[in-house]
């Protein structure tokens, strides 16, 4: 198979086959590579640049790529000129039983010409093992934002195509519930974390402690494994995240 040496047209690459080849079609280039290249190179640089860490985006040991935030994601809607809106396309309502969950799509829309981007889905449910420690008929409102974020990073990572630079969110990953004895242990770096945005969450120790034996089954941080550590650290980041959105609208 040979690319033609024709002028592109439009940034559109024509591709010719063979008269004996066994391919009856093959979709064309829209983009060439130095374009694509380049649009990459510019988002690396805006996220390098623009974006803050521990704001827009997580690290958490244990993961090559960082975790985009709400507030990242919407810094990307606005670069790009994205629109956004809602849809709750499931929920599941039991007040006898207080059991809560939402599937929310996000659509993202390009404010130059109306096109749809792309879509996004996100879900959450009060079974989740963030909320098991928390009465669940005082939390309806945290488990809908929850499925509203996610679904706008979802979304976003498909229409800026970033997620060669952050990962899915870290809570969608699976977990092992206990750790063995082979595994690595916290480190202090881990536990420091730990103990800094329990603080800054004014959360209760107890409160802590219960996320932790009914996540992991233990009860003290440092019986955690680095592992562990890494995903009750996620945990407690998105917490605090909505934490943090509650008190803006209360203040407001």
């Amino acid at each position: 198979m040979k690319i033609n040496k024709q002028k592109s047209i439009n940034n559109i690459v024509p591709f010719s086959m063979s008269d004996h080849s066994n391919v009856s079609s093959l979709p064309n280039l829209v983009v060439k590579s130095s374009e694509s290249k380049r649009r990459i190179e510019e988002l690396q640089k805006f996220v390098d640049e623009v974006m803050i860490k521990g704001v827009d985006y997580g690290s958490v040991n244990g993961f090559s790529k960082p975790t985009l935030l709400k507030p990242g994601a919407e810094k990307l809607c606005d670069v790009f000129g994205f629109s956004k809106s809602i849809e709750i396309v499931n929920r599941i309502e039991k007040w006898d039983v207080g059991i809560f969950a939402y599937e929310v799509k996000m659509t993202l829309t390009r404010k130059d010409n109306g096109v749809m981007e792309a879509e996004g889905l996100g879900s959450c449910n009060s079974k989740e093992s963030s909320f098991q420690n928390q009465d669940a008929y005082t939390i309806v409102n945290t488990v809908l934002k929850m499925a509203k974020k996610r679904s706008l990073i979802d979304a976003v990572l498909s229409a800026t195509r970033s997620s060669g630079i952050f990962t899915q969110d870290i809570e969608d990953f699976p977990r092992k519930q206990n750790s063995k004895r082979s595994e690595d242990q916290v480190t202090k770096a881990q536990l420091y974390k730990i103990f800094n945005i329990i603080g800054e969450m004014n959360m209760p120790t107890e409160v802590a402690k219960e996320m932790m034996k009914m996540t992991f089954g233990v009860e003290r941080s440092k019986h955690l494994s680095k592992r562990q550590a890494s995903d009750f650290i996620q945990d407690l980041l998105l917490l605090k995240e909505v934490q943090m959105e509650d008190d803006d609208e209360y203040n407001y």
